[in-house]
Order: structure tokens, then C-alpha cells, then sequence
């Protein structure tokens, strides 16, 4: 049984642990705290790929304190050789009488390994502790472990009927300062940006992250499945590109690649890209969070390629009319029990908008 204090140091790992919300990727973001006799004598929380992992940083500024004391952490410690050693050994070789974590590794590699190896060494493990919130933390690194798929967010900026620009495809700016600050927030902690070709033809978008703290930019995803993606494109300019396309245009693709992106191609049997194999293809390239930012077409066709997890939108208060451009493209319904039904999770007040989360 958990006690309150467990409670309240596994808060302190799971704070830890969000300081590596932009950076961490393809890793989870962790935090560790250890504590001895009722307070914290070290800490830690893992910042980067290739970089120490939280619990060996927190193990390291212990030093001898660490010996019969508790360590908390949002996810099991790892087990297997990665890029760092394994963590399970550190914390082993430390005397740690106690280990609490929040949730199991969901990571083949690791899958209760870690705590295997902790209990065959007398430590007593326990874990499930704030579980919901560790899972929330690392929800694109538990999508893509289980299911082979990354979590994919779907933002979109409407006015309250709904739409997200003009007839004439202006769209500069439908929402406030503020809801474009935190959207970029939301860009920042994504492994990827995702887009199609036409916003890239209408907007020119640069798609990077700005006004954010981060020393990581997100991959950039264009789906364009011709190829007509401007090597002059301001996406291309700085950063790492993705064109996804459906055709073998050589002459199109070394354009492209010769101005820095990469390209794949991902045919369906209609010309376009085939979007939940490119979807699968992004986890295998260890890509967690995909934020997608693009027109009413690609919205639709993601939808019903059932790789959209969440909706992120922001309605700003005015009104546009019938003639502007919706959020989604999608087959007409002529029966109400047909609608597709969302969970709303969050709504919140951002500057003069609304931001509302629902999921899929």
C-alpha cells in the first residue's frame, strides 16, 4: 500500500521527469528521486538521448546516501544495453533497499525485466504508483512500443462554426498571440511535424518551433504524394525534412534531396500515400509524438486511415460562414448514428480562445 509520502516524491519524479518534455525523444522522459529517512537527498531526470539516465544521475549525487534508501521513478528502470549501460545494475550495485516506480517499461526489451532484476538482487519493488499520469507523460513512447505506432495529435486552429480559413485559403491568423504561443508548445514536445502539400503551397510555412526554450527541433513530414513539394520551400531550410510521396518521380526526388530532405515513397492503391504505413514507418524511424498541423483533405483522409489518438483545437470567438474552409474532408452521412464520437479530455481558456483536447 501507498502512502502519502510515496505520493508525494513520486510527484516530485513525475515534475523531474516533464523537464525533458522537448528533448528526450526517442527516449521516455524520467525522473528519479531518492530518498532516506524521509527526505530527498538526490535527483535527477534524463535530458537527452546518449545522455545518463535520470537514475543514474540521481545514484551519482547520492553517493553513499543512496545505500538502504528508497528511489522513485515514473518508469521502470531499464535492464538491456542501449545507448548507456543498463539502470537496474546501477541501482543494485548502490544498495537501494526500495524502489517505487510509476509504471512497467512498455518496451519489449524491458517489459518487467528491470524489476525482475531488481527483486533477484533482495530490492523490493513496487510499481503502479500515479500510473495514469507516468502513462500521460510518455503516451507517444507507450504507443509506439505496444502498438508498433506513434501518437498522433491532430491540431487544428478554428474560428466557432468551425472554420479554419477563408474560401481563398487565408487563414493569418483565425486565433490569438496567445493560442499560437501555446501551440508551439505543443509543437515543441512532438517528435515531428506533420503537414501536406497543400499547406505548404499556400502557407510556406517554415513548420519549426519558436518562441520556446528547446535546443531540439521537431522532423518536419510533408505528405506530397507528386513530389511538388519547392525545393525553395522555407521548410527546407533549416532542420531535418520528410517528403512522403506515392509516385517514382526521380527527377522531382533528387530535386528535394539535393536541397536537404529526405524522401520516402508509400504508394496506396489510389495514387496517394498510403498514410497508415507512413505512419508505421515514422515508429520505426523512433519517432513517439506526431503533431499534425495541415488542410481539411489530410485531416479527413488521417481520420479515416484511424491514426488520429487526439484533436487539439483552439475556437477563437468569431464567426466565418458557410463559405470558408472547414476543419475535416469527410464522406457525407445521412444518419446521425454514423457521426464519429470523441472523448472530450481537457478545455481550457488560452488569451480569448477555447482549447479543447478530445480523443479518438
Amino acid at each position: 500500500m501507498f502512502t502519502a509520502a510515496d505520493r508525494e516524491f513520486m510527484r516530485q519524479a513525475l515534475e523531474l521527469a516533464e523537464r525533458g518534455l522537448y528533448t528526450t525523444t526517442p527516449n521516455p522522459r524520467v525522473g528519479c528521486v531518492i530518498v532516506k529517512d524521509g527526505a530527498v537527498v538526490a535527483s535527477g531526470w534524463h535530458e537527452k538521448a546518449g545522455l545518463p539516465h535520470a537514475e543514474v544521475l540521481a545514484l551519482e549525487a547520492a553517493g553513499e546516501r543512496a545505500r538502504l534508501a528508497t528511489l522513485y521513478l515514473n518508469l521502470e528502470p531499464c535492464s538491456h544495453h542501449g545507448r548507456t549501460p543498463p539502470c537496474a545494475d546501477a541501482i543494485v550495485a548502490s544498495g537501494i533497499k526500495r524502489v517505487v516506480a510509476g509504471m512497467q517499461d512498455p518496451n519489449p526489451k524491458v517489459a518487467g525485466a528491470g524489476f525482475a532484476k531488481l527483486r533477484a538482487a533482495g530490492i523490493e519493488v513496487e510499481h503502479g504508483l500515479m500510473e495514469d499520469e507516468a502513462r500521460e507523460l510518455n503516451i507517444g513512447f507507450v504507443a509506439r512500443m505496444t502498438r508498433g505506432r506513434p501518437w498522433v495529435r491532430m491540431k487544428i486552429a478554428a474560428s466557432l462554426d468551425g472554420r479554419t480559413a477563408l474560401a481563398n485559403g487565408k487563414s493569418q491568423w483565425i486565433t490569438g498571440e496567445a493560442a499560437r504561443a501555446d501551440g508551439h508548445r505543443w509543437r515543441a514536445r512532438a517528435c515531428a511535424v506533420l503537414t501536406g502539400f497543400g499547406t505548404v503551397r499556400d502557407d510556406d510555412p517554415q513548420l519549426n518551433v519558436r518562441g520556446i526554450d528547446t535546443s531540439r527541433q521537431p522532423l518536419k513530414i510533408v505528405v506530397d504524394s507528386r513530389f511538388e513539394t519547392s525545393p525553395g520551400a522555407r521548410l527546407l531550410k533549416d532542420g531535418r525534412t520528410l517528403v512522403a510521396g506515392a509516385v517514382e518521380n526521380q527527377r522531382k526526388i533528387a530535386a528535394l534531396r539535393a536541397a536537404g530532405a529526405e524522401t520516402v515513397v508509400i504508394p496506396n492503391e489510389h495514387g496517394k500515400v498510403e498514410l497508415f504505413k507512413l505512419i508505421e514507418d515514422l515508429a520505426r524511424r523512433e519517432q513517439n509524438e506526431i503533431h499534425v498541423e495541415a488542410g481539411m483533405k489530410l485531416n479527413g483522409s488521417l481520420l479515416q486511415a484511424g491514426v488520429v489518438d487526439e484533436v487539439l483545437v483552439y475556437l477563437a470567438p468569431t464567426l466565418i460562414g458557410d463559405s470558408g474552409r472547414g476543419m475535416f474532408s469527410l464522406p457525407e452521412l445521412t444518419e446521425l448514428s454514423r457521426v464519429r464520437s470523441l472523448r472530450v479530455r481537457e478545455v481550457e481558456r488560452v488569451g480569448a480562445d477555447v482549447r479543447i483536447l478530445a480523443r479518438t
